[in-house]
């Protein structure tokens, strides 16, 4: 009993400690539900914004749509026998994902058929996953899961309507969910797995793998540049040792970023080809 009073009294004393610390000003204010809402460019926050409230990432999204479409148009607007440096830019970019993955998975008729969706794709995702690494931005915007879920979507009802316009509703259905020369017992159990890998769980991965990735390596950046602030600014002395070693952290995380950067948006556009493909010949799998 005297044990479980003296661990009452140590309980007591650091919540004690806490609430002298928040009645010093050291924190600006305890944490609360609205710190997970951020402010809307226009006031308020995104809790009680209109529909058309617009925060800095979504301002984010739409300022890299029309970066990306503006480049494309002006490379590709007056196309010459022999390209200049722009339209070579362009023509080259293009082509790599033609090659490496469109064509690659599809074949070349079906190839340069999704090349348009399949591109946007690739570069609407590579390009918002670049801003993590831009001073200023801080944040690839893929890494709030509307983006990422709203791409996934696309990839969704491109590949399902792919396989019911070859196949009809219901054989396209049947054609995904049932496999050939399975015994008739076996069906009740692979075909809701059938269903599920194929209408739920692809998506489901599209959006969160991308998500997951650039949120993970925008945390362990914000941590990692947020120690060398600290160690160097606010402690310096000795523990300007422990920032520097945080910083040269930050600056190598920052090449491995890159790298996560340019293979989340292959993978992505990549595993879209393969769902168009999986619909296109879903009779045969």
């Amino acid at each position: 009993m005297e044990s479980v009073g003296r661990e009452a009294e140590r309980s007591r004393e650091r919540e004690r400690t806490l609430n002298a610390i928040l009645a010093e000003g050291s924190f600006e204010h305890a944490p609360k539900i609205d710190d997970f809402f951020p402010t809307m460019l226009f006031g308020g926050t995104q809790e009680d914004s209109a529909w058309w409230g617009m925060d800095r990432l979504m301002l984010i999204r739409l300022v890299v749509a029309v970066l990306v479409a503006l480049f494309f148009a002006l490379a590709l607007r007056n196309p010459k026998v022999i390209p200049g440096k722009l339209q070579n830019i362009g023509e080259s970019m293009l082509d790599w994902v033609r090659i490496n993955i469109s064509e690659e998975i599809l074949g070349k008729e079906e190839g340069r058929k999704y090349l348009p969706l399949i591109a946007s794709i690739f570069f609407a995702t590579i390009m918002l996953n670049i801003t993590s690494i831009i001073p200023v931005l801080n944040i690839s915007t893929n890494a709030r899961i509307g983006m990422p879920l709203v791409m996934a979507l696309v990839a969704y009802v491109t590949y399902c309507w792919v396989g019911i316009s070859k196949y009809g509703f219901f054989g396209y259905i049947k054609a995904t969910t049932v496999l050939p020369g399975v015994p008739l017992p076996i069906h009740f159990l692979l075909i809701p797995i059938e269903f599920a890998s194929t209408f739920i769980l692809q998506p489901f991965t599209l959006t969160v793998r991308l998500m997951a990735n650039m949120l993970s390596g925008h945390m362990m950046l914000a941590l990692f540049f947020g120690a060398t602030q600290y160690f160097i600014i606010e402690q310096s002395g000795i523990w300007t040792v422990a920032g520097v070693g945080s910083l040269l952290a930050a600056v190598g995380f920052t090449f491995f970023e890159l790298l996560v950067i340019a293979l989340q948006a292959y993978i992505f556009a990549l595993l879209t080809a393969v769902y168009i493909d999986k619909s296109i010949h879903a009779a045969s799998h």
